[in-house]
């Protein structure tokens, strides 16, 4: 796919993606999936036969690539032969492999209470508190814009990923108002005040704005003395534990967290929002007494 040969193809594959309105790191990914088969292949791609389909996912799991990876590849090489080549002959010989379903990781409330206090400023510890607070990922942390936060309704509108609303808990919404009186302005001044970034200084590199937030988290962790192997996901799988501990049920919320796309009805949207606004933020539980559960009494049966 990098050959001169090959550009035309390219075009071809990016104009097929944009038009469905992959994001950048997809199509990326996509590319990168078709250039490892180009140079298997040594040869045109519009020469690829079934045996050839065949013979690389065999050489990927000759070379050790992990699952994951090998079912990202061929995810790219399914797109190229489904969609960019219309080879609905080499599509089909495309197979993917279950994954081995993994516990995440999750922080307690002790743990995380302590890398919130060791957050270096007020900066990392908003970037940390939106993460277990909110459940948001790095990307839709990085990309969070002005006009995201409803202060109003008490939720924060996330349309990066998959679209959705999550709760804004008055400590989430305080620690976001301290950050903006101090945060750096002449870096989009110009811009009206509803879409400016509230952390990303160069907005181009927002969806690439992994690694320092990660770096930032790994600082805290270890300042806090956290030995787990966490990492800054891992606030996100902890933001359903506190809720659930505290007598709610993740499925009264559906899409909070993202697994589930919220819903365009009129009537079942505006009842959404109000309920995700009146669910209590693990945040907020963090400042709660901890309170120990009562002994249940046991009834000797009767006689």
């Amino acid at each position: 796919m990098s050959t001169d040969a090959a550009t035309p193809l390219r075009h071809r594959m990016i104009e097929d993606m944009n038009a469905r309105k992959f994001s950048a790191g997809t199509q990326r990914g996509h590319i990168r999936s078709c250039k490892r088969f180009a140079a298997f292949l040594n040869r045109s791609l519009h020469a690829a036969t079934t045996e050839d389909t065949r013979r690389f996912q065999l050489h990927l799991a000759e070379a050790g690539v992990s699952i994951c990876n090998r079912n990202s590849i061929m995810t790219g090489l399914r797109f190229l032969f489904r969609v960019t080549l219309r080879r609905l002959d080499l599509a089909n010989e495309v197979y993917h492999i279950p994954e081995p379903q993994k516990i995440p990781l999750v922080m307690s409330p002790d743990e995380t209470r302590r890398l919130l206090a060791v957050a270096r400023n007020l900066k990392v510890r908003t970037l940390l508190s939106l993460g277990y607070g909110c459940g948001l990922r790095a990307s839709e942390v990085v990309g969070l814009k002005v006009k995201y936060i409803d202060s109003a309704q008490k939720i924060i509108r996330v349309e990066q990923s998959k679209g959705r609303n999550v709760m804004l808990s008055l400590e989430t919404l305080d620690l976001l108002r301290q950050w903006w009186k101090i945060r750096p302005w002449r870096c989009d001044a110009g811009a009206p005040v509803a879409e400016r970034w509230l952390f990303s200084r160069q907005p181009a590199r927002q969806a690439d704005d992994h690694p320092p937030v990660e770096r930032l988290f790994h600082q805290a962790a270890d300042a806090a003395g956290i030995k787990k192997a966490v990492t800054l996901h891992a606030l996100r799988h902890s933001f359903a534990t506190p809720p659930a501990r505290a007598g709610h049920r993740h499925r009264s919320y559906p899409g909070a967290a993202g697994s589930q796309q919220i819903g365009y009805d009129g009537a079942l949207h505006a009842r959404r929002h109000g309920m995700i606004a009146g669910i209590e933020s693990p945040l907020d539980l963090l400042s709660q007494p901890h309170k120990k559960p009562k002994k249940s009494r046991n009834h000797s049966p009767p006689a």
